[in-house]
């Protein structure tokens, strides 16, 4: 008995499902097609950035040989295709690469624009790298208030930049003849510890210069004295060695 409602149960099982696949069997045959045009589709996906990432990298890479070179002709062109068309991270590379051709060609001002540009669309690694560059191309002109405010974000104690602008700031004070406060920051440095050691280096250097006077202006080389007018031979002296006869 137990073997005949088995069979009856089984046949009761066959039947309802006969009945749901004729329903619902076209639905699932296209929810499982849809699944697999999308992840045929996410793989094709994947593949065209990763493309994308290996032509950005070589392009990025041919105009950094050509920016090193000092073909900035060629350069510069470069960096403006991968900056427009390339995945992000390397177009943020691209424009910083941009930015230093900008400025080995004299053009600080736009330089410094796209340094401030990249920095404002970006709060991680890359964007404060470029307020760092924008500080150190305008270090020559902008006045150290202009500099604090540039390099504030980067001036937290807890920034892994705070080193950098506070060499910065004391490079802009000796730039601009506070030899005092300049050896004060630059010795600061240097005895920090926890500042990177060739930065130390460079600091404990610059404050050894401004300490021993090596900016001092010693006015300039006085001219040499008039020599003495010659005295005339006597007579019947033979002629100095080189006179003609």
């Amino acid at each position: 008995m137990s073997d005949i409602f088995r069979e009856v149960e089984e046949e009761v099982r066959r039947e309802r499902f006969e009945q749901l696949w004729k329903q619902y069997g076209d639905y699932v045959i296209a929810g499982v097609a849809l699944i697999v045009i999308a992840i045929a589709g996410y793989e094709l996906w994947q593949r065209y950035e990763q493309n994308q990432r290996i032509k950005a990298s070589e392009t990025l890479m041919a105009g950094q040989q050509l920016a090193e070179a000092g073909d900035f002709g060629r350069a510069a062109p470069a960096f403006a295709v991968i900056a427009k068309d390339a995945p992000r991270g390397y177009a943020q590379m691209a424009r910083l690469s941009e930015a230093s051709v900008l400025l080995a060609t004299g053009k600080r001002d736009e330089a410094v624009a796209v340094y401030k540009s990249v920095a404002a669309e970006d709060s991680g690694p890359i964007g404060q790298i470029a307020l760092l560059r924008a500080g150190w191309a305008s270090v020559d002109i902008a006045s150290r208030a202009d500099l604090q405010a540039l390099l504030g974000p980067l001036s937290d104690p807890a920034s892994p930049w705070r080193h950098n602008v506070r060499e910065l700031l004391a490079y802009a004070d000796y730039r601009a003849g506070r030899l005092a406060a300049a050896r004060v920051q630059f010795q600061a440095i240097a005895d920090d510890k926890d500042a990177p050691d060739p930065m130390r280096q460079r600091a404990s250097a610059f404050a050894a210069l401004i300490k021993s006077g090596g900016l001092a202006n010693y006015g300039t080389v006085p001219p040499p004295a008039p020599l003495p007018p010659a005295t005339p031979a006597p007579p019947g002296a033979p002629a100095p060695i080189g006179t003609p006869p």
